[in-house]
Order: C-alpha cells, then sequence, then structure tokens
C-alpha cells in the first residue's frame, strides 16, 4: 500500500512537471521581450523591439484666448519588429488629456496620440507634456505643447 502510495505520487509529480515546461506558443508573454539580462544588454533582444517614432514632439498652438480648447494630432510610426502596445498617456495637468488607439501597432503601421489642451483658467506662457509608457525600445515617451494665453473680459 506504501509503495503504490509514493509511485502514484511521483507518476503525478512527473507529469505536472511535463505540462508545465510545454509552451504552445500561446503564451500572452510573447509581446514581452526584456533585452536586460545580468550580463548587460541583449542587442538582438533589443533590436526585435517595437519603436515608437514622431514626426514631431513639440507643438506650439500660439496665442489662444482663455477659454478655448485644442488639440494637437502626434502622428508617430512603429519601426520595430514586434507590435507596439501603449500602456498609457498622462497628462502634465488636469488640463492636457491624450487620447490614442488602445490597439497593438503592429509593425511598420502608424497611429496617432491626439492631445487635448483646455486653456480654462489659464494665462500667460503656457507649457504642459504628456508622457507616453509603452513596450517600446525606449520605454517611455514625451509630447509637449504650448501656447499663450491671454485673459478676455
Amino acid at each position: 500500500m506504501r509503495i503504490s502510495s509514493i509511485f502514484l505520487l511521483v507518476c503525478l509529480a512527473a507529469s505536472c512537471n511535463n505540462a508545465a515546461n510545454k509552451d504552445n506558443g500561446s503564451s500572452a508573454t510573447s509581446l514581452v521581450n526584456n533585452p536586460y539580462t545580468a550580463n548587460g544588454i541583449d542587442t538582438a533582444a533589443m533590436n526585435a523591439k517595437p519603436t515608437m517614432d514622431f514626426v514631431d514632439t513639440m507643438h506650439n498652438f500660439g496665442k489662444l484666448r482663455e477659454g478655448e480648447t485644442v488639440e494637437y494630432d502626434f502622428d508617430f510610426k512603429n519601426n520595430g519588429k514586434t507590435p507596439l502596445i501603449i500602456t498609457q498617456a498622462v497628462g502634465s495637468c488636469g488640463c492636457t488629456v491624450a487620447d490614442y488607439d488602445h490597439d497593438p501597432i503592429g509593425p511598420g503601421k502608424s497611429g496617432t496620440m491626439k492631445v487635448k489642451f483646455n486653456s480654462t483658467g489659464k494665462s500667460g506662457h503656457e507649457e504642459k507634456s504628456v508622457t507616453i509608457t509603452t513596450n517600446s525600445n525606449k520605454g517611455a515617451h514625451n509630447l509637449y505643447i504650448m501656447a499663450e494665453v491671454e485673459k478676455h473680459d
């Protein structure tokens, strides 16, 4: 009785170990590729990561009347070899909001980060930023906007 119980436990442990070691390629982590190792940077892994290459990263709205809401589209392209995933885009204050497509952007595909600025309660020279977090080779990206807000009476 004891020997058969021990044999059963050994067989069960071995079969679980074999099942855990099989990779059928459906892992959600297939889009995540960490190029940093204990020995430094794995350049092949770094080169395989997506990119987020912007046409421009700064836009000047010029003169605005206080209370106006304006927007600008920052165009970018993924020149990498894997899909680009944007996990968040956060404005430096509540007056600056970013909107983007939440689907992965494939290699060679383009996307747009729409940035809106609400000048209500603002006056004078304003500079704001948007910080974008991605799985790209750079990781975080920054966009900048500025305006000269004139109070109206």
